[in-house]
């Protein structure tokens, strides 16, 4: 759902009411990292130490209590997924109707290296969201042991809570990146400008050198 919402937003450039400026996108970014990391965190806090266990006819039947974990943090990995999206859009969205090719923007070495950082740090946060919040949902579905000695564990601690740092270290290693591209763009303009006159020059230099070349020989 949000790969196919930035999708359709990355080629509206051409409306103009609704494209994008570099600005806007970098608080896109940072706005969804920011959700990314509170619910994580209130997920974190929210989640219980363990559950009752409640011994039955030869099972335990783990009873938890009622608590938002689960949900929230879905909610913090659908956000981290959404920064990534928009982040990776925002690199190379045709800001004011002007596209560079890819290759301009990994001629630079700082822009390879906080790309691919801003890539594994948001990979690794997805991880450590989903695997708790997974594991909880599933602690909470199975909750019918046969082992009589279960203490009835919850998701592993701490995890949420580095995930959601991580998820917001992710969204500034993409607004680093984007300052890094929006560089590479300016000086790819730049070039493509001073090229332009630079033949230009040549083309007046020419015509120039055969019109004396032609009063000569007259």
């Amino acid at each position: 759902m949000w790969v196919a919402a930035f999708c359709v937003l990355a080629h509206t450039d051409s409306l103009g009411a609704m494209a994008f400026t570099a600005k806007q996108m970098s608080l896109i970014v940072a706005t969804f990292g920011a959700l990314s990391f509170i619910f994580g965190v209130v997920a974190e806090n929210k989640k219980p130490a363990s559950g009752t266990p409640i011994t039955g006819k030869d099972v335990v039947i783990c009873k938890y209590p009622s608590d938002p974990t689960v949900v929230l943090g879905y909610l913090s990995a659908a956000f981290l997924i959404a920064s990534t999206v928009a982040g990776y859009l925002s690199l190379f969205y045709p800001y004011k109707g002007k596209s560079i090719p890819q290759s301009a923007l990994f001629r630079s070495t700082s822009f390879i290296v906080f790309f691919n950082i801003a890539l594994g740090t948001a990979g690794l946060a997805a991880a450590f969201l989903l695997w708790p919040t997974i594991t909880e949902q599933l602690h909470l579905i199975r909750n019918v042991h046969h082992n009589l000695e279960t203490t009835c564990p919850t998701a592993k601690t701490g995890l949420l809570g580095g995930g959601a740092f991580l998820s917001l270290d992710a969204s500034l290693f993409w607004l680093v990146s984007l300052m890094l591209a929006d560089n590479a763009r300016e000086d790819y303009f730049d070039e493509v400008e001073s090229g332009g006159k630079g033949e230009s020059g040549d083309v007046l230099a020419t015509d120039y050198e055969a019109d004396g070349a032609l009063k000569h020989t007259a």
